[in-house]
């Protein structure tokens, strides 16, 4: 292994997960990966509220009997990754905006106003991952 590999190496930081599709799962969710960026050493916020959005839909849009949704949490560099794969493949996630009355359907803006990025991969069916990304870069010096 050369010296720049080795390098790259040491900044990959893993969690993945395995949780049930309810409300407990996704508050699971969240308070897991709550504690693995203070291990990390990442900032809270916006991380937990994505990792709780993208969680939550899991449970209530992505939930099939007997079936887990997964977590997944990667840093490469300065980049946090956040990924929830479900197992319904067939309902692709899109935001929406809702009636003014509506008591929900207003995750994904949430999603889409604090990610740097976001968006859906299909996997091999009946499989979906939704994911979010946010620069975690140290901030720079204030003058």
């Amino acid at each position: 292994m050369n010296q720049k590999s080795a390098e790259l190496m040491s900044h990959v930081r893993h969690f993945s997960v395995q949780l049930s599709p309810t409300p407990r799962g996704a508050r699971l969710a969240r308070l897991l990966a709550t504690e693995q960026f203070r291990s990390w050493g990442l900032p809270l916020d916006p991380a937990r509220l994505l990792v709780a959005e993208l969680a939550n839909n899991a449970a209530a849009h992505g939930r099939v009997p007997g079936r887990d949704f997964r977590l997944v949490l990667y840093v490469v560099g300065d980049t946090l990754r956040i990924e929830v794969t479900d197992t319904r493949g067939e309902e692709l996630p899109e935001p929406r905006i809702p009636a003014p009355d509506a008591e929900s359907g207003r995750g994904l803006l949430l999603v889409e106003a604090l990610a740097d990025r976001w968006g859906v991969t299909e996997d091999r069916f009946p499989r979906k991952t939704v994911w979010a990304e946010l620069c975690v870069a140290p901030p720079g010096p204030t003058f």
